[in-house]
């Protein structure tokens, strides 16, 4: 008798079929149940075969407003950066749907708008495929995609937010930061060069003028050239004069969105304008005094003065290229190392810049507090701990 039931197992039932098609097309709990592990890419396939089924995603994907992220660093086997080679194959298996995907790599892949790999810095460059192109086909139509490249890159391994942060001052490295669209929050892009900035541009950035402004993320290219001075003040004088929580760094270029105002090799801003009740933020300044292990810890003890929620909370961290491991003695990663002693399930991401951007400040709830001077937001040899919290 066993053995006869065995075989029809191995055949199947066709009553527990039916049942269970009964189940999957009539029972909505079990139904969501089975969705939330199911990644959004194919939940959003799968929605397509029954409204029951259409519904339960939509439900599902209403409550996967979790931060999420793919990293990477090389060398990597193809003639493209490890991290477009990672984010196909990862972008599959994220449990939500992007609207706003913050993306760094490294500059000696990466080059101006020409998105070039560089295999050997000795070789000529050769172009791959369209970067921003293949970014927008990874991910949701209405997608913000900003996209940098530094001389320096910090991540946190893709999987865990309790995985060692690491610091890659060489070498190729990169990462995407995926923010869903989070009730209480609203998450929109900027991008000006000397064309476009003016005091109405930034007010309908919602940079000004705005009094629900909690953090602005802003990535300066070309900063150098003649004029890129006068430019970077147009941008940090107004923002010194919000209450907001004013982040970044000076890096060496932008290659998403794609620049049509002004032409390759011209200075300009790309960042986002974080807005709403539901944003929290602090971030402290790393001085040029801060050149030991212990003391690059204290300071970023002082983020737990905040008291930011661990849970959808996101580090960044704008350090100068001149510190790192020559600044520690030789010792690598001592400011990640330090952040994970201080925070071990937050994840931390960043850059090694030409300049940084940021204060000591806590913008919590109703108010902010302030311990240094605002109207000195730009700074050099010194890196900005911030911690991000979106509701």
């Amino acid at each position: 008798m066993v053995g006869s039931m065995c075989e029809n197992r191995e055949f199947g039932d066709p009553l527990e079929d039916s049942k269970a098609a009964y189940v999957l097309s009539n029972v909505a709990e079990v139904v969501e149940r089975i969705l939330t592990f199911v990644p959004t890419k194919s939940l959003l396939r799968i929605a397509s075969v029954c409204r029951l089924w259409r519904n339960t995603a939509r439900r599902v994907l209403r409550t996967q407003q979790q931060l999420a992220w793919v990293s990477a660093c090389g060398p990597s086997t193809s003639e493209v950066h490890p991290l477009c080679s990672t984010l196909p194959d990862e972008v599959e298996n994220v449990f939500l749907l992007p609207k706003t995907v913050l993306a760094m790599v490294d500059c000696e892949a990466f080059s101006g708008q020409a998105y070039c790999y560089r295999q050997d810095k000795a070789k000529r460059s050769r172009h791959c495929p369209e970067t921003v192109e293949e970014l927008n086909l990874l991910f949701p139509k209405g997608c913000d995609i900003i996209g940098i490249a530094a001389p320096g890159i910090v991540l946190t391994p893709s999987g865990s937010g309790s995985s060692p942060p690491q610091e890659y001052q060489e070498g190729e490295a990169g990462f995407a930061v995926m923010f869903p669209s989070t009730e209480g929050v609203q998450i929109k892009p900027f991008h000006f060069c000397k064309k476009t900035i003016s005091p109405e541009a930034l007010k309908e950035a919602g940079l000004v003028d705005n009094s629900d402004l909690r953090v602005v993320l802003l990535f300066v290219y070309e900063a150098y050239k003649s004029g890129g001075a006068r430019f970077l003040k147009q941008i940090l004088d107004p923002l010194a004069k919000t209450k907001a929580l004013i982040a970044g760094g000076l890096v060496e270029s932008a290659f998403s969105p794609p620049r049509h105002c002004c032409g390759q090799g011209t200075y300009g801003v790309v960042g986002l304008a974080l807005s709403g009740p539901k944003v929290q933020g602090a971030s402290v300044l790393l001085d040029q005094d801060v050149s030991t292990a212990k003391a690059a810890e204290a300071a970023i003890r002082r983020l737990k003065a905040a008291k930011i929620p661990e849970k959808n909370t996101l580090a960044l961290m704008f350090a100068c290229v001149g510190r790192g491991r020559n600044y520690y003695n030789n010792q690598a990663n001592v400011e990640a190392d330090a952040f994970r002693k201080v925070f071990p399930n937050t994840p931390l991401f960043g850059l090694f810049g030409n300049g940084e951007i940021g204060c000591d400040r806590i913008i919590k709830d109703d108010y902010t507090l302030c311990d240094s001077d605002t109207d000195n937001l730009e700074h050099s040899y010194t890196t900005v701990m911030t911690l991000v919290h979106l509701g």
